[in-house]
């Protein structure tokens, strides 16, 4: 995993800080699940502890590319679209796929936040930042989303804390 490099994200503040060493080179408001922090699959909330980003997805592909299933559908997002699927599950731009570090908390069985599903993702601008609004994920605003993705590496360290 690259040394001295992290993201910690704070449920309560919904704040996503990145370090690289003592530096913080992003501080910015995400929106992590509506249904509060929690580990069990089919929960649709937020996993808490030590995570991982285990795959980058979507490197070259346009701001507002939809994403399913971790691939681009061809479609690029715009409110209109909204209109037309009001329930989608929006996943925009980029994706940092978390994969948890810690057997029977966030990793393996019925906890497992890779086989969740679990991401850092941009979504539609008008989406509100700051309130939780996700399915369990962390999501971000694209340009946010667009920066971080090119500061951080496969392996950088997540932690995702209830305070």
């Amino acid at each position: 995993m690259p040394s001295g490099e992290r993201i910690e994200v704070s449920i309560a503040k919904q704040q996503l800080c990145y370090y690289r060493g003592q530096q913080r080179l992003m501080d910015v408001a995400v929106a992590t699940a509506k249904n509060g922090p929690g580990e069990q699959f089919g929960s649709e909330c937020t996993p808490r502890g030590e995570h991982y980003i285990r795959a980058k997805i979507g490197a070259g592909c346009a701001t507002n590319t939809v994403f399913i299933g971790r691939r681009p559908t061809g479609e690029i997002y715009a409110p209109e679209l909204k209109q037309q699927a009001p329930h989608r599950d929006w996943i925009l731009t980029r994706i940092l796929w978390l994969c948890g570090t810690e057997p029977g908390k966030n990793r393996l069985g019925k906890v497992d936040t890779m086989r969740r599903y679990i991401y850092i993702h941009g979504c539609p601008d008008e989406d509100p930042m700051g309130i939780p609004s996700s399915h369990g994920c962390i999501k971000m605003r694209n340009t946010d989303m667009l920066r971080l993705f090119d500061l951080v590496s496969a392996g950088t360290t997540v932690t995702i804390t209830e305070k």
